[in-house]
């Protein structure tokens, strides 16, 4: 099989997620800055998971973009990581809507954690199937970034219990962290 299906599939669900996201957001009833006031955290978690869905589009594009091959594991690792990035919306309005509560913010957390594992566990297996001198394997060498946003979730996770701000600062980190482009793929590709 060839990447086109997998790549335009993955596309349209990542679309799909976003589309949900933006229609989530209740239109004001008012037409003054405080009539803004009550949608401003739904607006903030928005922005956030957008950030979020958006870092995941585009390196999941530049790591299929060093596929050659699509095998069953690469499929059934990819469709793992859709079904968390879809839960996103989900976790996004509640923690909106409930003003980042404690249990809202720590389940963002875990679907933010899940999905990195995923994207993970999607990485080894274009690995696997392209073998240990593949593009993607040079690119992302030990993957820190990738380690050090699975560690800060784990630790967010719990905390959004003691005290949400460490949390949402942990989850804003790990965007930033990622937003910044990465050009280890790109890189490797020119060579």
């Amino acid at each position: 099989m060839t990447k086109n299906r997998l790549e335009a599939f993955s596309d349209g669900v990542l679309a799909i997620i976003i589309t949900i996201m933006v229609l989530e957001l209740k239109i004001p009833h008012g037409s003054d800055w405080e009539s803004l006031r009550p949608v401003i955290p739904v607006l903030l978690c928005y922005i956030m998971s957008f950030i979020y869905v958006a870092i995941y589009w585009n390196n999941h594009h530049h790591m299929i973009y060093t596929v050659k091959k699509v095998s069953g594991g690469i499929l059934w690792a990819n469709m793992h990581l859709l079904f968390w990035l879809s839960l996103i919306p989900f976790t996004t309005g509640w923690m909106g809507e409930n003003h980042f509560t404690p249990l809202p913010v720590a389940l963002y957390g875990v679907v933010l954690l899940m999905s990195a594992a995923a994207y993970i566990i999607l990485q080894k297996q274009i690995i696997k199937k392209q073998g240990n001198d593949s593009v993607l394997k040079n690119a992302i060498g030990k993957d820190l970034k990738g380690y050090i946003s699975l560690i800060l979730y784990l630790i967010a996770i719990p905390f959004s219990f003691i005290t949400t701000w460490v949390s949402e600062v942990s989850y804003f980190l790990v965007a930033m962290m990622w937003l910044i482009p990465d050009k280890r793929i790109e890189k490797n590709l020119d060579h």
